[in-house]
């Protein structure tokens, strides 16, 4: 045997190991994307300041169990939840909008069945008693490409000790008084911490009760973040901005 055809070879073998490797990763990647972790980015702020326009998180499906809603596509390949976990109040969870079943929305879990959830002047009671609202301080942002405000921020905390915070831009705004929602059985009302700029729950034509089997996965940890507000074209012939635009101090920091 020439030397000419060892070295093809062994050529070849080493392409071939190679891509056994590519595989086996994509294979492994592809379990994990389905069955355990997902990756989202957030496109909007209605859920600022808690998550910004341009952070990317991994949402856990192992929290809440697997619905059809849990894999690619929403194959009907059975009903209800396998595995099945409540929902608490004040989770951060990824989940399909009621009026089409196909866009993911992400909000924050308030009130879970049986519960009686409303606003008044822009302070959240459930069954009755106003939800305890601290006030923080001013949080800088840019609402629908608009100039840059600071809008007051507050502190919320559930009656199961879950604290956030929240913005509340525009006192008396559409959605700081609303009539009374009683959640029923197998759903939950879902709110963005951006009070003044989130369709959630509240908008019955918008969101409305989220079926517990709509339900993705809850919002764990934020992997990589940037603060890319110009277009991708402009983008584009600014290199040099590019390590300015992202948000080193939220790698890795966990969605509360």
């Amino acid at each position: 045997m020439s030397l000419h055809s060892d070295a093809h070879k062994h050529r070849d073998g080493t392409w071939w190991e190679t891509g056994k490797i590519v595989i086996q990763a994509l294979l492994l990647a592809m379990v994990v994307r389905v069955f355990f972790y997902q990756p989202f980015n957030i496109p909007s702020g209605s859920m600022k300041s808690t998550l910004l326009v341009g952070d990317y998180l991994f949402v856990s499906k192992l929290a809440y169990g697997y619905s059809r809603y849990s894999f690619p596509g929403g194959t009907n390949m059975f009903s209800g939840r396998i595995l099945k976990a409540e929902p608490k109040r004040g989770d951060v969870a990824v989940f399909k909008l009621p009026r089409d079943n196909s866009t993911d929305y992400i909000k924050r879990v308030i009130g879970i069945p049986g519960d009686e959830v409303q606003m008044r002047s822009g302070v959240l009671y459930l069954n009755g008693k106003a939800v305890p609202k601290r006030r923080l301080g001013t949080f800088e942002t840019r609402e629908d490409d608009g100039p840059p405000r600071k809008l007051p921020m507050y502190e919320e905390l559930l009656p199961n000790g879950v604290k956030y915070r929240v913005l509340d831009g525009e006192p008396n705004g559409p959605f700081d008084n609303t009539m009374v929602f009683k959640v029923p059985s197998g759903h939950y009302f879902m709110m963005g911490d951006n009070r003044d700029n989130s369709t959630d729950s509240r908008a019955t034509w918008g969101v409305g009760f989220v079926p517990l089997e709509n339900f993705v996965g809850r919002a764990e940890i934020i992997f990589f973040s940037g603060a890319f507000d110009e277009p991708d074209a402009f983008r584009l012939f600014t290199p040099w901005r590019w390590p300015f635009d992202i948000r080193w101090s939220r790698f890795f920091s966990l969605v509360r």
